[in-house]
Formats: structure tokens, C-alpha cells, sequence
């Protein structure tokens, strides 16, 4: 028999002459290209939406929603200028936890527009990744030469729009007759709660204490919370707030922001059916995906892209702007497949995509005035197009913090880590109460998740070859090795098989730590396989989870290490463990020398729970699975790195939840 590390290069070599280097190649990131997943043959849109929608939740680990808490939330503070009024306002998001932001609404004669049976359109306007948010101040930030060169190069229209094209934004919607929100971001801003916006790996917030982790933790990563999933929920709670408002058409609600605030507008489109308009910009392309942790998050890009999540709100109204940023191709890659799916969808008026690549990043008075036509167009408000803007007062951060003198009391308001933890907490508590009640119940979304953390729709209905690499006589067993082939993408691993003189039809397969490895003696009448899983006996590929894939080396506690980078673009040890079992499966079910009439999957430790996956995905494809986990359990997993860190694992009932969907 040859020694492993002889068949290890073997195999590489016998990929390579195939084409197929799938087992070794390098992890993807959010600098790769992400085209548009063009819709399987007789896939309908609606399914493959879904789809999108769901691992969209998943990755915010709000798949299924929360309970949505009350907001108490909080309006005073009024500032009056012309044409509009700006008020301070809050709210809870979770319980302690505090959105804020400032109100928009129209006064005087903007007060006449937009009004259909005594309400008005209602926005949404996340902001970005814009210095200070709804502070920003471009001569703080470029001084004010960066304000005049805005003027000079045709960018802003008038210096109070040049010094902060935020609030530009929601004055011009406000005096179109609009009702608008802008809310903040973490960490910027009013939202010092987190005085951070992006965290790295910390050992002061790493425990398995219930109550005692923060974010970018383990015990985080397997109930998928992540600062992209609370500001997802933040931006959900905000327009709870914002459709709940008296004044406001719930009927004629947009969402618009640019660069990481339109990473938000595409997200949240995608995922809550009360939007009815959304107009992202600068963000969607097939080029860089996204580079805060705000906007990654695990699985959230794996068999999926930002064209694809910006495609899921297909066929509803949707604008998209380009500049001279990674959004620069959009016009030949990316807008062609949007304007093609809505026209498929018979809705080809309902999409627009405006190419302003003379500009470098920016949401400007250019890309503001397509999207104020946009919302004329769709809100149906009666204005003369082109919808241009006119100066305003300039409003400052003193016109628009939340922490003003007689402001009222953030009931449980706290700070920096203490807040983490309890942020977690509540959070993990809220997954708990509806992981118990859905275990009891066996209900569905158990099963969507683990399908979706799994791919089983990939996998699922997979062929398999095996080849005969040697082979040995044993008494009354032969004793091979060889390969098998996964014939949807060419991957390669190996396995030994033990096949009796006396075979009776059963077939085991048995999982081993040792992988290609393990002892097998005693074979009776069955044919026995042992597979060498992904990343055993020393194979190359493994979980990287702290490698960012950023252009220059960063510390270990940098934000750029969370391990969102890896497992939101790329299967776990785990997930890959699985699918080589389910085509281990399919090799022995397609063998055209063996008359199968069992399949039986043997393991124990961490192993039994790769069994009980496969048989989750394989459903009657197994014929049974022995698995004793031995005391193993996700929640003992304290390594972004470990062969078995599974995000979300616990959150969806870790063995416990596989078990059930194993029907074991």
C-alpha cells in the first residue's frame, strides 16, 4: 500500500490533468469576480429568489425574524427651516439597544405634495460609511477646499449640499413632499452604544458564559450574531418606526443610500416586503462586494453575489448609479443581467441604471436628481422632471444629535462591552425561546436553514465515479483504494473499500478521524468504504478563517480578521465533510458493478454529526446512520479555525437539530 502522503500528490496531480483543482483552490473573497448565478433550466425566478432571501436572513442569523420588542421610541427636538422640519428622534431596536437618527417631514408649501388620502411617501436613508455619518462635514474632512473643488467639478450645486450631501438628500425628499428617516449607522454619530463600528477578535469578549461574549467570538459565530446582522435588524426596526408613523403611506416606502448605506438599501429590499422602492448606489457591481464587516457576514455570499441580492427585489422599482470605483463595469457587467431579469419579469419600466463614472465615489447632487425623478416617477408626486435642488440652511451637529438639554431617558441605556455582552444575550435568549418551540414542533425552518448552511440543493441529486487507483487480495475481501469524483464540480478525494466474497448487499460507510487512514478489520458481509474527509490527514485545505483578504497584513485583533471574510464566501471543513459524504453515497448508489440494496453510514464523536448532516440532505438516499456523538456538542467549539466551527450551528439545534432532521 502506498504511504498517504504518496496518494496525496497523486490525486493533486490527477486533478490538475483533469482541470479540476476544486479541493485546493485558493478561499474566495470579496475581491473575486461575483457575476450574476444565471437561473437553472427551468428554474423559476420566484424559487431562486427565495433562495437569495433566505440566506440572506441566515447570514443575519434572523432567519426567522426576532420578536419585534417595542420601539418606545421617541420624537422632539423640532428645527424649523424652510420648506421642511428636521426632528430628533429614537427608538429600541432590541431591548437597550437604541437607534437614532433625525426625522424629516415638509412644512409650508411642501406640504401640498405627495399627499394621497391625507399620507405621504415614507424613506428610509442609511448613510454609509461617510466620516460621522449624519454629522459629516466635507470641510472637516478635506477642509474647505474639498468643499469648493465638490462645486467646481460639478459634483454639488450649492456649499450647504457640498458640506454634507446626507442631509441634502433627505431636505430635498422632505421638501418633495416626503417623509424621511436617516438613521445611524453603528458606531457613528449618536450610536456611541458601540463606540466601535467594526470589531476584531478580542479575548476580553471571548467565553462560552451565557451573557459573557461579544461579537467576532465563537459562541457569536455559532448563533450567527454579527455587526452585519444587528445593523440589518436595525434597519428592519427602523422601518417598523418609519411605516408606523401616522403621516406615512405604508403603500409608498423607498429606501436609498450609497456605498455601504446601499449594501443596507439592497439587503433590507431584499428582505422585508413592505419596501416598495429602493434606489442603491455605487455599490452594486460584480466587483468588490462590500469591505466593512456591515457588510459581510457568514454564508451571505456563497452561491451569490451583490448582484444577485440586488436582483431578489426584482420586479419592484429599483435605480442603480456606477462611478469611478469598483462599480465602474456595471454598465457591461451586472446591469445587463438586471435589465434582462425585469424584462423577463415583464416590468422593464420598473428598472433604471444611470452610468456616472466621470465622478469617483459619491452619492451627488447627479446621482441624487436620477433619484429624485425616480421617486417622482413611481410615487407618482406631480413634479416638473428634471426634480432639481435648492439651497437650504446649513444644519449642524448641534441641530441634529439626539442628546440634547430636556431630551427624554434612554431607559437601560449602556455602553462599550457591558452592552455587547448584553446585546448578545438578549439576542441568544430571543434564538433560544424559538429554537425550543420550533424543536418541539418540527417546524420547517429548521430544516430551511440547515439546508441552506449545508447546500443540499447542490449536492443533493449529485453523481459520483469511483476509480481504482490498487488493490489487494485479503482472504475472502478485496481491498482497494481509489477515487471518487463529484461529477457538479469535478472534486476528488479518496476513499478505501473493502468488498467480501460474500457480499450481501449492505453497504457501510464509516467515518473515521484517521479518514483513508483507519483500521478496518472486521467487514463480514458488507462492503465497507472509509472516505478520507476534506482536510484530514494533513490535506492542504483547511478552514481559514482569520485570513482577510485585504492587499497588506493586519494584526490578529484587527476588524479585518472576523472570520465573516472566509465563511461568507466559502464552505466550512465541516459543510465540505458533508458533501463528500453524500457523494461518497452517490458513487455507491450509481456503481454499475453493485447491486446495493442498504446504505448504512457509521461514526462517532464530532463525526456522527457529519453522518446525521448527510442524512439530513440524503433523506431515504440513506437507508440508516449509527451515529453516537460521545458527549460531542457545537456549543464546545472555541476556534474560528476548528474542524468543526460551523456558524449558526447552535442557533439551529446543533446534533439535536440535525438528529431530528435525520429522522433519526
Amino acid at each position: 500500500m502506498r504511504i498517504f502522503s504518496t496518494l496525496l500528490i497523486s490525486v493533486i496531480a490527477v486533478s490538475l490533468s483533469q482541470g479540476q483543482v476544486t479541493r485546493f483552490a485558493v478561499p474566495v473573497n470579496l475581491h473575486d469576480y461575483h457575476p450574476f448565478r444565471q437561473l437553472a433550466e427551468g428554474e423559476k425566478w420566484e424559487t431562486r429568489r427565495a433562495e437569495i432571501r433566505n440566506r440572506i436572513q441566515l447570514a443575519a442569523g434572523l432567519l426567522p425574524f426576532p420578536e419585534k420588542t417595542p420601539l418606545k421610541a421617541k420624537r422632539y427636538g423640532v428645527v424649523e427651516r424652510d420648506g421642511f422640519k428636521v426632528e430628533r428622534v429614537f427608538f429600541e431596536s432590541f431591548p437597550g439597544h437604541f437607534v437614532t437618527g433625525s426625522l424629516f417631514t415638509p412644512t409650508g408649501e411642501s406640504e401640498a405634495i405627495g399627499l394621497v388620502d391625507g399620507k405621504r411617501p415614507g424613506v428610509l436613508c442609511p448613510h454609509g460609511h461617510w466620516t460621522d455619518g449624519r454629522f459629516f462635514d466635507q470641510e472637516q474632512r478635506g477642509g474647505i477646499q474639498g468643499v469648493r473643488r465638490e462645486l467646481a467639478i460639478g459634483a454639488e450645486r450649492f456649499q450647504s449640499a457640498a458640506h454634507n450631501p446626507i442631509i441634502a438628500r433627505c431636505v430635498h425628499l422632505a421638501r418633495m413632499g416626503c417623509v424621511v428617516l436617516v438613521y445611524d449607522m453603528i458606531g457613528y454619530a449618536d450610536s456611541v452604544q458601540l463606540p466601535e463600528h467594526r470589531r476584531g477578535p478580542r479575548e476580553t469578549m471571548n467565553s462560552a458564559e451565557p451573557g459573557q461574549w461579544g461579537f467576532v467570538s465563537p459562541q457569536a459565530t455559532l448563533r450567527l450574531q454579527t455587526n452585519f446582522g444587528l445593523q440589518t435588524w436595525n434597519s428592519v426596526r427602523a422601518l417598523d418606526y418609519l411605516a408606523g408613523l401616522v403621516e406615512v403611506d405604508d403603500d409608498r416606502l423607498l429606501v436609498t443610500g450609497a456605498s455601504g448605506g446601499a449594501t443596507q438599501t439592497m439587503i433590507l429590499a431584499a428582505i422585508d416586503d413592505r419596501v416598495d422602492a429602493a434606489f442603491p448606489a455605487v455599490m452594486l457591481s460584480t466587483a468588490m462586494q462590500g469591505g466593512c464587516t456591515c457588510e459581510n457576514s457568514h454564508y451571505l455570499r456563497i452561491d451569490q453575489g451583490n448582484v444577485d441580492i440586488g436582483a431578489c427585489f426584482a420586479p419592484k422599482p429599483m435605480g442603480i448609479t456606477a462611478a469611478d470605483d469598483w462599480t465602474i463595469e456595471l454598465e457591461t457587467k451586472g446591469h445587463p443581467d438586471l435589465k434582462a431579469l425585469y424584462q423577463r419579469l415583464k416590468a422593464p419600466k420598473n428598472y433604471e441604471a444611470h452610468f456616472n463614472t466621470h465622478f469617483k465615489h459619491n452619492y451627488n447632487q447627479v446621482s441624487r436628481a436620477q433619484m429624485y425623478d425616480f421617486v417622482n416617477r413611481h410615487f407618482e408626486l406631480g413634479l416638473r422632471s428634471p426634480v432639481l435642488e435648492r439651497d437650504y440652511e446649513r444644519l449642524m451637529e448641534e441641530d441634529l444629535t439626539v442628546f440634547i438639554e430636556g431630551a427624554p431617558e434612554m431607559d437601560g441605556y449602556a455602553v462599550e462591552d457591558a452592552h455587547e455582552r448584553d446585546l448578545n444575550a438578549a439576542w441568544a435568549g430571543d434564538s433560544e425561546k424559538q429554537l425550543d418551540a420550533a424543536l418541539a414542533l418540527k417546524d420547517d425552518w429548521i430544516g430551511v436553514a440547515w439546508d441552506l448552511i449545508l447546500r443540499s440543493n447542490k449536492v443533493r441529486e449529485t453523481t459520483a465515479s469511483f476509480e481504482l487507483q490498487d488493490k489487494t487480495m485479503d482472504g475472502e475481501v478485496v481491498r482497494m483504494r481509489g477515487t471518487i469524483t463529484r461529477d457538479s464540480d469535478g472534486d476528488t478525494f479518496w476513499t478505501q473499500a473493502h468488498y467480501p466474497a460474500n457480499w450481501d448487499g449492505k453497504v457501510i460507510i464509516r467515518l473515521e478521524e484517521t479518514g483513508l487512514n483507519a483500521s478496518v478489520d472486521e467487514v463480514g458481509e458488507n462492503v465497507v468504504l472509509a472516505p478520507n474527509l476534506y482536510g484530514q490527514n494533513n490535506e492542504l485545505a483547511v478552514n481559514d478563517a482569520t485570513t482577510y483578504s485585504g492587499k497588506k497584513e493586519v494584526s490578529a485583533d484587527s476588524w479585518q480578521r472576523s472570520p465573516v471574510y472566509f465563511y461568507g464566501y466559502n464552505d466550512s471543513v465541516f459543510v465540505r465533510r458533508v458533501h463528500d459524504v453524500v457523494s461518497t453515497v452517490a458513487m455507491v448508489r450509481d456503481h454499475p458493478n453493485w447491486d446495493v440494496k442498504e446504505i448504512e453510514i457509521q461514526a462517532t464523536g464530532p463525526l456522527a454529526a457529519v453522518a446525521l448532516a448527510a442524512k439530513a440532505v440524503l433523506g431515504d438516499g440513506i437507508s440508516s446512520v449509527v451515529a453516537d456523538p460521545k458527549g460531542f456538542s457545537f456549543e464546545s467549539v472555541d476556534d474560528h479555525c476548528d474542524d468543526y466551527m460551523v456558524p449558526g450551528a447552535v442557533k439551529y439545534g446543533g446534533v439535536e437539530g440535525l438528529r431530528m432532521l435525520a429522522g433519526e
